[in-house]
């Protein structure tokens, strides 16, 4: 296996292992409290969660197209494209091996992981300005933001190059 595919595949394996906690522990924490005078102070809201348990939630609360949305590109994208990087780099004479490994780029664009990260930075910047809102971003948010900038560097450093070609002829493999 070529040095960049081996760097590709521990790649690979780390955000995995950073995409478990990312989606399982808590990831944002809101407290909505309000200061009456005389009355002193009453906590009006407080929730943190995760992704999953963001998911769940969505579903009892009928918002099954967000809570399916999330699901496919939080959850289902993110495996998905772990599990075929790994299969390219396993068959090394795999004929789908180069369309798999389009396809993966393509869905690594499109996917809403980034989008999702900076979504919640966004909220997190939003709601810390306000007086009686606080906010906090918990050690979920930092493990989800790892799987993502991980997971797009493995697709970077991954080559699909014959290194075991015969000197003087042209690989037939697009991606160089």
């Amino acid at each position: 296996m070529h040095k960049r595919n081996i760097v590709a595949l521990i790649l690979i394996i780390i955000s995995l292992i950073c995409l478990y906690p990312g989606l399982t522990r808590d990831i944002l924490n809101i407290h909505i409290g309000a200061q009456i005078p005389l009355l002193g102070e009453f906590e009006l809201y407080d929730r943190t969660q995760s992704v999953i348990s963001g998911i769940k939630l969505l579903y009892e609360n009928d918002n099954a197209l967000v809570a399916s949305l999330i699901l496919l590109f939080s959850v289902i994208v993110p495996v998905a494209k772990a599990i075929l990087l790994c299969l390219v780099l396993a068959f090394k004479n795999w004929k789908w091996r180069t369309r798999v490994y389009q396809f993966v780029a393509l869905i690594g664009k499109w996917s809403m992981a980034d989008v999702f990260v900076v979504g919640m930075f966004l909220m997190y910047l939003a709601t810390a300005s306000e007086e009686n809102i606080t906010s906090s971003i918990m050690e979920g948010f930092y493990y989800f933001a790892a799987y993502c900038i991980i997971s797009v560097a493995a697709i970077q450093v991954m080559t699909l190059k014959d290194i075991t070609a015969t000197p003087g002829v042209k690989s037939t493999d697009p991606i160089q």
